[in-house]
């Protein structure tokens, strides 16, 4: 390898993929050492790092990334001028259209998501944003080809020689496609500007896509996709076409708005500061890659890489790193595929999303916090749970028990009535004025327990002082001998989408007591989740139950 390359930060960055790859669905370190050819005692260090990072969490011996990965994919979006608005945009003319859309970039021979809107039926695409599919198999992929150079032909080339029919993309059916069928879509492609995709990428799907040329930045495509049971690819193109070409010039400006942003000296999401770095190499030693977590820390830096990208002394300066060491890693990443250069200016490359975007983004609801309450039963060795408000009952989203004689059992999918749980209170608290009141009236206010409050009046004076504390705390109203602590899950924009909580059987203690003892804990739970929710729904929206 080049003299300037940063070893830890490549085998890193090669333990990532394999972690993200479509077949790593419960990898050991074992596997890895078999995956990548590293010796075990990098792969040791490699692990423990990124875990320390909270890129990858350990459960047992299987190893999963977490949604703190998405910090480099969503550095990615940002730099390329992605925004919360273009998303929301293609999610609403999905809506419109009633067919799946998405917006893609071209990636070295292929075509990569960077946001996708599926509609939800019993046939539906299920690629994630960050997956890769061949340029030969896709309408996009044709659109991109209309422009190719002779570099990017003889680079399809050679990956299509190599892998004739595409098993490498394990997601498809093999299906091989020659030079000159291809190259014939993509000449359709340039002398109409739209492009056909007729049951290639998958049988009994056809896409339409359109160029989304923004200025200063990459080729975008924006693609419709539908069944064949529904429309033949021609009618597609006719029925989608008008309305494709109005949005493409609608994301072209606000796509160019981004491009035109000056480089950014802040940042949305900090990294870990290479002074924390400092003291994790001190506290784990030799088990911790300073240079790997310095690499990745760049490669997020590089997310306010607008326009033409950043010079290394603002990427030294958005990580506190010494301008050689970000000069290092910032080669690195270029010579791995992750990044670019003109003019001494940096900015990184769609192929950051290979990194686990598309695996985290395939995370449900429970998913992202079955996790986070594993930590909090462990610490506060009690049962934990997450709900949501459906009508008047607050819905099990997930659940981790205890492992005692003594446990409260409930199972996913439970309901019980907002007003008499503490997670129900903590959720109608969040809710405006007048919706609460609703709630309150359209609810059966029965006393399951001589403690149960089911006067309106009182309830709505513990709903506001639920509101006014940030927490809400029950003993013995839903059930006798039960007790429950629960405090808010907030999203982006502060509004409470969830609830968490501890049950416990009441004991000698006060529930004042109880929550003093239960709330550091379960706020720490929350907080995390939250950071979770906020990097997997930064660029794109996660369904809640």
């Amino acid at each position: 390898m080049p003299e300037d390359s940063v070893r830890p930060l490549e085998r890193g960055l090669a333990v990532l993929r394999c972690l993200a790859s479509p077949g790593a669905q419960q990898m050991r370190a074992s596997d890895l050492v078999h995956a990548t050819g590293l010796a075990r005692s990098t792969v040791d260090r490699v692990v423990a790092t990124l875990i320390h990072l909270g890129h990858v969490r350990q459960h047992g011996a299987e190893l999963h990334l977490t949604p703190r990965l998405m910090t480099l994919g969503n550095a990615y979006l940002a730099a390329s001028g992605l925004t919360r608005e273009i998303t929301q945009r293609v999610a609403a003319l999905a809506d419109e259209l009633q067919e799946s859309v998405s917006l893609a970039v071209g990636d070295r021979d292929g075509v990569r998501f960077v946001a996708q809107s599926p509609r939800r039926r019993a046939v539906s695409v299920a690629f994630q944003v960050g997956d890769l599919l061949p340029a030969e198999r896709c309408a996009a992929g044709a659109v991109f080809a209309a422009d190719w150079d002779e570099s990017q032909w003889a680079a399809w080339r050679h990956r299509t020689a190599a892998d004739p029919r595409g098993v490498a993309f394990a997601r498809l059916r093999p299906q091989p496609m020659g030079e000159a069928e291809f190259a014939g879509r993509a000449n359709e492609a340039r002398r109409h500007g739209w492009a056909l995709d007729d049951q290639l990428v998958e049988p009994g799907l056809v896409a339409v896509a359109v160029p989304v040329d923004a200025p200063g930045r990459s080729p975008y495509a924006l693609s419709m996709v539908s069944h064949a049971s529904r429309h033949s690819a021609k009618d597609l193109a006719q029925l989608a076409l008008p309305r494709l070409r109005r949005e493409a010039t609608a994301l072209a400006r606000l796509l160019g708005q981004g491009a035109a942003r000056p480089p950014a000296l802040h940042r949305d999401v900090e990294p870990e500061s290479d002074d924390a770095v400092g003291e994790a190499k001190s506290e784990l030693g030799s088990g911790f890659l300073q240079s790997l977590a310095r690499g990745l820390a760049v490669m997020e830096a590089l997310e306010s890489a607008h326009g033409d990208g950043l010079p290394v002394a603002t990427v030294a300066q958005l990580t506190g790193l010494p301008r050689t060491t970000a000069r290092r890693c910032l080669v690195t990443l270029e010579q791995q595929g992750y990044a670019e250069h003109t003019d001494g200016h940096f900015r990184p490359l769609p192929r950051v999303l290979e990194l686990g975007q598309a695996r985290v983004a395939a995370m449900s609801f429970t998913d992202l916090v079955t996790p986070h309450l594993r930590t909090l039963v462990d610490r506060v060795q009690e049962s934990a749970s997450v709900t949501v408000l459906d009508g008047t009952d607050i819905l099990y989203a997930a659940r981790v028990p205890t492992v005692r004689i003594m446990a409260v059992h409930i199972a996913m999918g439970t309901r019980f009535p907002a007003y008499a749980t503490a997670m129900g209170r903590v959720l109608l608290s969040g809710l405006d004025a007048h919706r609460r009141d609703s709630v309150l009236a359209a609810s059966e206010l029965t006393a399951y327990t001589q403690h149960t409050v089911t006067s309106p009046t009182r309830l709505r004076t513990l709903l506001a002082a639920v509101a006014e504390q940030g927490y809400a705390a029950i003993d013995e109203e839903l059930e006798e001998g039960l007790r429950s602590v629960a405090v808010p899950i907030r999203d982006g924009d502060g509004n409470v989408i969830a609830a968490l909580n501890v049950a416990q059987h009441s004991d000698g203690t006060s529930l004042r007591e109880a929550s003093e003892h239960l709330l550091p804990a379960l706020r720490e739970a929350a907080h995390a989740i939250e950071g979770d929710l906020h990097n997997v729904t930064r660029f794109s929206t996660l369904h809640i139950p």
